[in-house]
């Protein structure tokens, strides 16, 4: 589709919008928000005809892109047929959409309990965890990040817990591995890897693991910087929990459905969580949608006894009518298999080739269509470019960064010292190139901000 210039109708959304939309996680008087007229594939556009190459997926959930023409037409046909119906029922979209997610997920993750997002799957996630043992402490790692809500913000491991913490949410932070910024002062992934998961079992032995429901891990974190796990960690983790009988909880909200090149983060891992969270690529994002998959040793505590938590749009019928067009899409098209090929064969080479070239650039790291850009201001002392939860005039060169970016038509997902390439997982070769040589030229706006 041809973008056309309305700057009068974008003028007016504009203005509603800061007339009474209040946004998320922002100083409402500091933002300016885009007004966006359009999408289709991989590229949005404004009311200035102005279109960009999006390589933040929305956030990180358009994986086949903006208005699939098969998804849409699912939608529209659900609508025509039923609009809605109670969760109580069965009804075929979420019958449907709950079988095609249960072939796909690892292991027996065969019950599918629907959500409306990811932050409320994690929620449910944990709370079955604690009925299911009977215990009341939670374990996250910092840099994390799993949702809004109250639970899933006390789980989350960066500074927007902060103002949100009341510090009588049972959850305990431990650090996970990452060898770039090693707490642990290993020095390769083995070292790293061990004394991770020393770190763990240790902080379990002192919170007593008597008192310990779960563990929650992103499978891959991705908000905090897409932290692949070293080799054998996540099996070691899955054995601690084993040995104390701690449920694992695989948060695969961002890393699921495609993003990693597998249909799940954890298929790379060949380890199998007791509960696992998803929402954001189910659908594609189209209408809201998560879940919780749940193990048969997790669904057989509520065989007998009720399970008291529930949503009145759980499973509903457009949204699932959405993932089951989104699920079969990935698979006619080979979606899954196209993110791997791109990740390991364009996207893995472009950034390690970006990397030699540009002094700011500290380390590049990920999986599929799933990678970071870690920014530092020297690449001996690995200092970040700005300091940690940097804003105004101390994260400046981040600020530019990221103009630059949209200033060359491409949209970037810019969090802290890093930035994220994430586009739709179907994005074409030639699309994928032209986003990255945008990436070139505005790394080197950050490069006047380094040492090197």
């Amino acid at each position: 589709m041809t973008p056309q210039p309305n700057p009068e109708a974008g003028a007016a959304v504009k203005a509603a919008d800061r007339a009474h939309v209040f946004h998320s996680w922002s100083a409402q008087e500091l933002i300016d928000p885009l007004a966006v007229a359009g999408a289709e594939g991989s590229y949005f556009w404004d009311y200035d005809g102005k279109r960009y190459l999006d390589f933040t997926s929305g956030l990180v959930y358009t994986n086949i892109g903006y208005q699939h023409p098969a998804v849409v037409a699912a939608i529209q046909e659900q609508a025509a047929r039923m609009t809605t119906f109670a969760p109580a029922f069965a009804v075929e979209a979420r019958s449907e959409a709950a079988r095609l997610i249960a072939e796909r997920t690892p292991g027996d993750l065969d019950k599918i309990f629907f959500t409306n997002g990811g932050a409320d799957a994690v929620e449910h996630a944990v709370r079955m965890a604690r009925l299911h043992t009977g215990r009341p402490k939670v374990l996250s790692a910092y840099r994390s990040y799993h949702g809004g809500t109250q639970q899933a913000i006390n789980l989350t491991g960066d500074p927007r817990r902060w103002a949100n913490d009341s510090g009588a949410a049972g959850v305990v932070h431990f650090w996970a591995p990452f060898l770039y910024r090693s707490r642990f002062y290993a020095e390769t992934e083995e070292q790293e890897c061990a004394r991770a998961l020393e770190h763990l079992e240790t902080t379990i032995a002192f919170e007593g693991p008597a008192t310990i429901a779960a563990i929650v891990l992103e499978t891959v974190p991705g908000t905090a910087g897409i932290m692949v796990p070293p080799p054998g960690y996540l099996a070691g983790v899955r054995e601690i929990c084993d040995k104390y009988g701690i449920v694992l909880v695989f948060d695969e909200v961002m890393a699921g459905f495609g993003r990693t090149g597998e249909w799940f983060a954890a298929d790379h891992f060949g380890v199998v969580p007791d509960l696992m969270t998803f929402a954001k690529g189910v659908n594609s994002g189209y209408v809201p949608l998560g879940g919780v998959a749940i193990s048969g040793k997790i669904a057989d505590t509520f065989a007998k006894r009720p399970y008291p938590g529930g949503l009145t749009y759980s499973g509903h019928p457009l949204a699932c009518a959405a993932a089951v067009a989104t699920i079969r899409v990935m698979a006619e098209e080979g979606v899954v298999e196209h993110a791997a090929h791109l990740g390991t064969d364009v996207l893995e080479p472009a950034l390690r080739e970006l990397a030699e070239r540009h002094s700011s650039v500290g380390e590049v790291r990920g999986l599929g269509m799933f990678w970071a850009i870690e920014l530092v201001r020297d690449q001996e002392t690995r200092e970040p470019l700005v300091p940690y939860n940097a804003a105004g005039e101390a994260n400046a060169p981040m600020a530019a960064f990221a103009a630059a970016m949209k200033a060359g038509g491409v949209w970037p997902f810019v969090n802290m010292n890093r930035t994220h390439v994430v586009p739709p997982c179907n994005i074409t070769e030639a699309e994928l190139k032209e986003g990255l040589a945008v990436l070139d030229a505005a790394l080197f706006v950050a490069d006047e901000h380094t040492r090197g």
